[in-house]
Protein backbone atom coordinates (compact mmCIF):
# COMPACT_ATOMS: atom_id res chain seq x y z
CA UNK A 1 0.00 0.00 0.00
CA UNK A 2 0.91 3.37 -0.45
CA UNK A 3 2.02 5.46 1.79
CA UNK A 4 0.34 8.83 2.25
CA UNK A 5 1.36 11.57 3.84
CA UNK A 6 -0.61 15.16 5.18
CA UNK A 7 0.36 18.41 6.22
CA UNK A 8 -1.34 20.17 9.06
CA UNK A 9 -2.59 23.53 8.32
CA UNK A 10 -3.51 26.59 10.59
CA UNK A 11 -5.67 29.62 9.29
CA UNK A 12 -3.78 32.50 8.69
CA UNK A 13 -6.91 35.21 8.88
CA UNK A 14 -10.99 35.08 8.17
CA UNK A 15 -12.96 37.98 6.60
CA UNK A 16 -16.54 38.09 7.05
CA UNK A 17 -18.49 40.03 4.51
CA UNK A 18 -21.70 40.56 6.22
CA UNK A 19 -24.74 42.58 5.13
CA UNK A 20 -26.99 44.45 7.42
CA UNK A 21 -30.19 44.16 4.91
CA UNK A 22 -29.88 40.15 5.56
CA UNK A 23 -29.30 40.57 9.15
CA UNK A 24 -30.84 43.36 10.95
CA UNK A 25 -34.58 43.33 11.97
CA UNK A 26 -36.49 46.03 10.76
CA UNK A 27 -34.99 49.43 12.49
CA UNK A 28 -32.92 46.81 15.27
CA UNK A 29 -29.10 46.34 13.96
CA UNK A 30 -28.09 42.83 14.12
CA UNK A 31 -25.63 43.62 16.44
CA UNK A 32 -28.37 44.68 18.76
CA UNK A 33 -30.08 41.30 18.55
CA UNK A 34 -29.92 38.50 21.27
CA UNK A 35 -27.05 36.11 20.80
CA UNK A 36 -29.50 32.89 19.95
CA UNK A 37 -31.26 35.32 17.13
CA UNK A 38 -27.99 36.78 15.87
CA UNK A 39 -26.71 32.99 15.57
CA UNK A 40 -29.66 32.29 13.59
CA UNK A 41 -29.57 34.86 11.29
CA UNK A 42 -25.74 33.85 10.57
CA UNK A 43 -26.54 29.94 9.99
CA UNK A 44 -28.84 31.33 7.35
CA UNK A 45 -26.99 33.99 5.70
CA UNK A 46 -24.57 33.46 2.56
CA UNK A 47 -22.79 36.05 0.56
CA UNK A 48 -21.51 33.67 -1.93
CA UNK A 49 -25.07 34.18 -3.95
CA UNK A 50 -24.17 37.86 -3.89
CA UNK A 51 -20.73 38.91 -3.99
CA UNK A 52 -17.74 37.16 -5.43
CA UNK A 53 -14.25 37.47 -4.02
CA UNK A 54 -11.06 35.94 -5.74
CA UNK A 55 -7.07 36.72 -4.81
CA UNK A 56 -5.49 39.19 -7.72
CA UNK A 57 -2.95 36.90 -9.70
CA UNK A 58 -0.17 38.01 -7.61
CA UNK A 59 -1.53 36.93 -4.58
CA UNK A 60 -2.66 33.80 -6.05
CA UNK A 61 1.22 33.56 -6.95
CA UNK A 62 2.17 34.24 -3.57
CA UNK A 63 -0.78 31.54 -2.54
CA UNK A 64 1.25 28.93 -4.81
CA UNK A 65 4.35 29.53 -3.25
CA UNK A 66 3.34 29.32 0.37
CA UNK A 67 0.79 26.70 -0.42
CA UNK A 68 -2.12 28.84 0.74
CA UNK A 69 -5.02 27.69 0.59
CA UNK A 70 -8.36 29.73 0.24
CA UNK A 71 -11.35 29.33 0.65
CA UNK A 72 -14.62 30.92 0.16
CA UNK A 73 -17.11 30.84 3.37
CA UNK A 74 -20.58 31.43 3.46
CA UNK A 75 -19.84 34.55 5.71
CA UNK A 76 -16.67 35.67 3.35
CA UNK A 77 -13.59 33.49 3.26
CA UNK A 78 -10.64 32.06 5.24
CA UNK A 79 -6.98 31.53 3.79
CA UNK A 80 -4.57 28.99 5.60
CA UNK A 81 -1.17 28.07 5.40
CA UNK A 82 0.78 24.93 6.24
CA UNK A 83 1.42 24.74 9.84
CA UNK A 84 4.69 25.97 10.83
CA UNK A 85 5.05 28.30 7.72
CA UNK A 86 6.39 31.68 8.13
CA UNK A 87 5.33 34.88 6.47
CA UNK A 88 7.45 38.01 5.89
CA UNK A 89 6.07 41.26 7.87
CA UNK A 90 5.75 43.36 4.62
CA UNK A 91 3.88 40.31 2.48
CA UNK A 92 0.78 41.93 0.85
CA UNK A 93 -2.52 39.79 -0.30
CA UNK A 94 -5.35 41.35 -2.46
CA UNK A 95 -8.31 40.39 -3.40
CA UNK A 96 -11.04 41.68 -5.83
CA UNK A 97 -14.82 41.83 -4.55
CA UNK A 98 -17.19 41.58 -7.51
CA UNK A 99 -20.89 42.00 -7.67
CA UNK A 100 -22.74 38.46 -8.70
CA UNK A 101 -25.92 40.11 -8.04
CA UNK A 102 -27.14 43.03 -9.48
CA UNK A 103 -29.95 43.56 -6.84
CA UNK A 104 -27.11 43.83 -4.49
CA UNK A 105 -27.06 47.70 -5.65
CA UNK A 106 -31.21 48.06 -4.52
CA UNK A 107 -30.37 48.15 -1.07
CA UNK A 108 -26.74 48.81 -0.72
CA UNK A 109 -26.02 52.51 1.21
CA UNK A 110 -23.56 54.48 -1.45
CA UNK A 111 -24.88 52.79 -4.55
CA UNK A 112 -26.34 55.79 -6.24
CA UNK A 113 -23.15 57.09 -6.32
CA UNK A 114 -21.15 55.58 -9.52
CA UNK A 115 -18.14 53.69 -10.35
CA UNK A 116 -17.55 54.79 -14.10
CA UNK A 117 -14.38 54.45 -15.81
CA UNK A 118 -12.30 56.58 -17.03
CA UNK A 119 -9.53 56.65 -19.20
CA UNK A 120 -6.37 59.18 -18.57
CA UNK A 121 -3.38 60.26 -20.20
CA UNK A 122 -1.20 63.36 -20.78
CA UNK A 123 -2.56 65.63 -24.17
CA UNK A 124 0.93 66.62 -24.87
CA UNK A 125 2.23 63.75 -25.23
CA UNK A 126 1.71 62.59 -28.47
CA UNK A 127 4.14 60.04 -29.43
CA UNK A 128 2.97 56.59 -30.67
CA UNK A 129 3.27 54.99 -27.51
CA UNK A 130 1.72 57.27 -25.51
CA UNK A 131 0.20 55.59 -21.87
CA UNK A 132 -3.45 55.82 -21.60
CA UNK A 133 -4.41 55.40 -17.78
CA UNK A 134 -7.61 53.43 -16.87
CA UNK A 135 -9.32 54.12 -13.62
CA UNK A 136 -12.60 53.13 -11.79
CA UNK A 137 -14.22 55.74 -9.73
CA UNK A 138 -15.25 55.21 -6.25
CA UNK A 139 -14.11 51.83 -5.43
CA UNK A 140 -13.32 51.46 -1.81
CA UNK A 141 -10.28 49.63 -0.67
CA UNK A 142 -10.51 48.07 2.36
CA UNK A 143 -7.41 47.58 4.36
CA UNK A 144 -5.88 46.10 8.01
CA UNK A 145 -3.78 48.76 7.84
CA UNK A 146 -6.29 51.80 8.35
CA UNK A 147 -9.48 49.58 9.51
CA UNK A 148 -11.12 50.90 12.57
CA UNK A 149 -12.07 48.90 15.74
CA UNK A 150 -14.69 48.71 18.02
CA UNK A 151 -14.45 47.92 21.74
CA UNK A 152 -11.45 46.55 23.14
CA UNK A 153 -8.93 44.12 24.37
CA UNK A 154 -9.58 40.49 23.23
CA UNK A 155 -13.26 41.20 22.46
CA UNK A 156 -12.71 43.51 19.87
CA UNK A 157 -13.71 44.13 16.59
CA UNK A 158 -11.45 44.43 13.44
CA UNK A 159 -13.38 46.25 10.35
CA UNK A 160 -11.44 46.76 7.35
CA UNK A 161 -13.73 50.15 6.86
CA UNK A 162 -11.85 53.35 7.79
CA UNK A 163 -13.58 55.04 10.50
CA UNK A 164 -16.08 57.83 9.58
CA UNK A 165 -14.78 61.31 8.03
CA UNK A 166 -15.90 64.65 9.52
CA UNK A 167 -19.11 66.43 7.26
CA UNK A 168 -17.85 67.67 3.55
CA UNK A 169 -19.36 70.07 1.53
CA UNK A 170 -18.64 67.50 -1.59
CA UNK A 171 -20.56 64.66 0.65
CA UNK A 172 -23.71 63.39 -1.73
CA UNK A 173 -26.67 61.45 -0.41
CA UNK A 174 -25.81 58.44 1.64
CA UNK A 175 -22.51 59.82 2.65
CA UNK A 176 -21.79 57.94 6.15
CA UNK A 177 -20.38 61.30 8.44
CA UNK A 178 -19.32 61.65 12.60
CA UNK A 179 -20.96 65.02 14.06
CA UNK A 180 -20.24 65.69 17.71
CA UNK A 181 -19.54 61.69 18.16
CA UNK A 182 -23.02 61.01 16.21
CA UNK A 183 -23.52 58.82 13.15
CA UNK A 184 -25.71 60.97 10.72
CA UNK A 185 -26.18 60.16 7.36
CA UNK A 186 -27.02 62.10 4.36
CA UNK A 187 -30.73 61.96 3.16
CA UNK A 188 -29.77 64.00 -0.06
CA UNK A 189 -26.75 65.70 -1.86
CA UNK A 190 -24.97 68.96 -1.08
CA UNK A 191 -25.46 71.60 -0.64
CA UNK A 192 -27.59 71.89 2.27
CA UNK A 193 -28.33 67.92 2.72
CA UNK A 194 -30.30 66.77 4.81
CA UNK A 195 -29.41 64.32 7.63
CA UNK A 196 -30.79 61.41 10.22
CA UNK A 197 -28.87 60.40 12.80
CA UNK A 198 -28.05 56.82 12.89
CA UNK A 199 -27.20 56.28 16.71
CA UNK A 200 -26.15 59.74 19.15
CA UNK A 201 -22.53 57.42 19.81
CA UNK A 202 -21.24 56.39 16.94
CA UNK A 203 -19.25 53.51 18.65
CA UNK A 204 -22.67 51.49 19.11
CA UNK A 205 -22.56 50.77 15.76
CA UNK A 206 -20.57 48.70 13.53
CA UNK A 207 -18.48 50.63 11.16
CA UNK A 208 -19.83 50.63 7.86
CA UNK A 209 -18.30 50.46 4.35
CA UNK A 210 -18.06 54.56 3.66
CA UNK A 211 -17.18 56.71 1.22
CA UNK A 212 -14.31 57.79 3.03
CA UNK A 213 -12.75 54.18 2.30
CA UNK A 214 -12.16 55.20 -1.73
CA UNK A 215 -8.77 56.46 -2.03
CA UNK A 216 -7.93 59.37 -2.89
CA UNK A 217 -6.24 58.85 -7.11
CA UNK A 218 -2.96 60.82 -7.39
CA UNK A 219 -2.49 60.13 -10.97
CA UNK A 220 1.63 60.97 -12.54
CA UNK A 221 2.29 64.49 -13.44
CA UNK A 222 0.52 65.78 -16.50
CA UNK A 223 -2.42 63.25 -16.79
CA UNK A 224 -5.68 64.97 -17.06
CA UNK A 225 -9.09 63.31 -16.88
CA UNK A 226 -9.14 60.95 -14.13
CA UNK A 227 -11.51 60.93 -10.95
CA UNK A 228 -10.96 61.70 -7.46
CA UNK A 229 -11.24 58.93 -5.49
CA UNK A 230 -10.95 54.81 -6.63
CA UNK A 231 -8.70 52.68 -8.07
CA UNK A 232 -6.57 52.48 -10.97
CA UNK A 233 -7.65 49.27 -13.37
CA UNK A 234 -4.48 46.55 -14.48
CA UNK A 235 -4.13 43.17 -14.93
CA UNK A 236 -4.64 42.86 -10.89
CA UNK A 237 -7.45 44.73 -11.20
CA UNK A 238 -10.06 44.27 -13.81
CA UNK A 239 -13.10 46.17 -14.82
CA UNK A 240 -15.78 44.62 -13.12
CA UNK A 241 -13.79 45.63 -9.43
CA UNK A 242 -16.70 46.89 -6.78
CA UNK A 243 -14.39 46.81 -4.20
CA UNK A 244 -10.62 45.67 -2.77
CA UNK A 245 -9.47 44.51 0.07
CA UNK A 246 -5.81 44.79 0.79
CA UNK A 247 -4.58 42.54 3.96
CA UNK A 248 -0.78 42.95 5.25
CA UNK A 249 0.67 40.77 7.47
CA UNK A 250 1.75 43.15 10.05
CA UNK A 251 0.55 46.52 11.56
CA UNK A 252 3.21 47.96 12.98
CA UNK A 253 0.81 50.75 15.02
CA UNK A 254 -2.15 48.19 15.99
CA UNK A 255 -0.85 44.59 16.58
CA UNK A 256 -4.43 43.18 16.40
CA UNK A 257 -4.91 43.88 12.58
CA UNK A 258 -1.76 41.69 11.91
CA UNK A 259 -2.18 38.50 11.15
CA UNK A 260 1.04 36.56 11.85
CA UNK A 261 3.16 37.20 15.05
CA UNK A 262 6.73 38.41 15.56
CA UNK A 263 8.23 35.29 14.20
CA UNK A 264 6.49 35.37 11.23
CA UNK A 265 3.67 32.79 12.13
CA UNK A 266 -0.29 32.58 11.52
CA UNK A 267 -1.43 34.31 15.17
CA UNK A 268 -3.76 32.40 17.68
CA UNK A 269 -6.03 33.27 17.93
CA UNK A 270 -6.73 33.63 14.09
CA UNK A 271 -7.82 37.62 13.08
CA UNK A 272 -11.32 38.14 11.94
CA UNK A 273 -12.02 40.98 9.81
CA UNK A 274 -15.11 42.14 9.51
CA UNK A 275 -16.64 44.17 6.09
CA UNK A 276 -20.24 45.57 6.78
CA UNK A 277 -22.56 46.58 4.46
CA UNK A 278 -24.94 49.51 5.79
CA UNK A 279 -28.99 48.71 4.19
CA UNK A 280 -30.77 51.30 2.50
CA UNK A 281 -33.08 54.06 4.18
CA UNK A 282 -35.58 55.10 1.92
CA UNK A 283 -38.60 57.30 2.76
CA UNK A 284 -41.58 54.73 2.57
CA UNK A 285 -45.05 56.41 0.80
CA UNK A 286 -47.64 54.37 0.71
CA UNK A 287 -50.50 54.39 -2.20
CA UNK A 288 -53.79 52.98 -3.42
CA UNK A 289 -53.33 49.89 -5.39
CA UNK A 290 -56.28 51.12 -7.42
CA UNK A 291 -55.81 54.86 -7.93
CA UNK A 292 -51.84 55.61 -7.12
CA UNK A 293 -52.66 58.00 -5.07
CA UNK A 294 -50.88 58.93 -2.17
CA UNK A 295 -52.50 57.88 1.33
CA UNK A 296 -49.90 58.59 3.67
CA UNK A 297 -45.79 58.81 3.57
CA UNK A 298 -43.33 58.97 6.51
CA UNK A 299 -41.46 62.08 7.81
CA UNK A 300 -38.26 60.36 8.16
CA UNK A 301 -36.39 57.40 6.23
CA UNK A 302 -36.93 53.99 7.55
CA UNK A 303 -34.25 51.00 6.33
CA UNK A 304 -34.72 48.44 4.19
CA UNK A 305 -34.57 44.90 5.25
CA UNK A 306 -35.33 41.46 4.51
CA UNK A 307 -36.53 40.09 8.15
CA UNK A 308 -38.98 42.39 10.19
CA UNK A 309 -40.50 45.64 9.08
CA UNK A 310 -39.19 48.97 10.48
CA UNK A 311 -42.66 51.19 10.24
CA UNK A 312 -44.09 49.21 13.84
CA UNK A 313 -47.11 51.43 12.49
CA UNK A 314 -48.34 49.00 9.80
CA UNK A 315 -50.34 46.16 11.57
CA UNK A 316 -50.32 44.01 8.19
CA UNK A 317 -46.47 44.19 8.01
CA UNK A 318 -46.60 45.83 4.21
CA UNK A 319 -43.02 47.21 3.41
CA UNK A 320 -41.27 48.15 -0.04
CA UNK A 321 -39.33 45.59 -1.85
CA UNK A 322 -35.41 46.34 -2.38
CA UNK A 323 -36.24 46.11 -5.72
CA UNK A 324 -37.50 49.61 -6.59
CA UNK A 325 -35.63 52.80 -5.06
CA UNK A 326 -36.52 56.19 -6.73
CA UNK A 327 -34.60 59.41 -6.28
CA UNK A 328 -36.24 62.46 -6.26
CA UNK A 329 -34.80 65.33 -8.01
CA UNK A 330 -34.45 69.31 -7.88
CA UNK A 331 -32.27 70.32 -11.08
CA UNK A 332 -29.11 67.70 -10.63
CA UNK A 333 -29.69 66.86 -6.63
CA UNK A 334 -30.97 64.05 -4.93
CA UNK A 335 -33.46 65.65 -2.69
CA UNK A 336 -34.62 62.09 -0.83
CA UNK A 337 -34.80 58.59 -1.89
CA UNK A 338 -38.23 57.25 -2.49
CA UNK A 339 -39.86 53.83 -1.56
CA UNK A 340 -43.42 53.33 -2.70
CA UNK A 341 -46.13 50.88 -1.08
CA UNK A 342 -49.11 50.23 -2.82
CA UNK A 343 -52.07 49.03 -0.45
Amino acid sequence: MAERSTSPYKCLFEVRLLHHYWLDDGATVFDALPADRRAERLLAYDIRPILEVVPTPSTQKKFDGLRCIFKPTRQGFVVAVPDGTTTAADTLFSFVVSVADGRFFDYTVLTFRPQAIYESFDPSDNTPDRITYRYKEAVPVLSNLSGATRGAGPDAALFLSCDYPAPSAGDPVESLVLSGGALLQLTSDNPGATTQQLDGDATKLPVYVNQADAPVIVPPAGVVGAPGRGVQLSDEVPDDVFALINLTAVRGDNDAFSFVDGTGAAKTPTPVYQVRFRNRSTLWTYLDKQTGAVISAKTAPLPLTYFGNADNSQKKQQKPSHGIVKAQMSGNKITQLVSEIYI
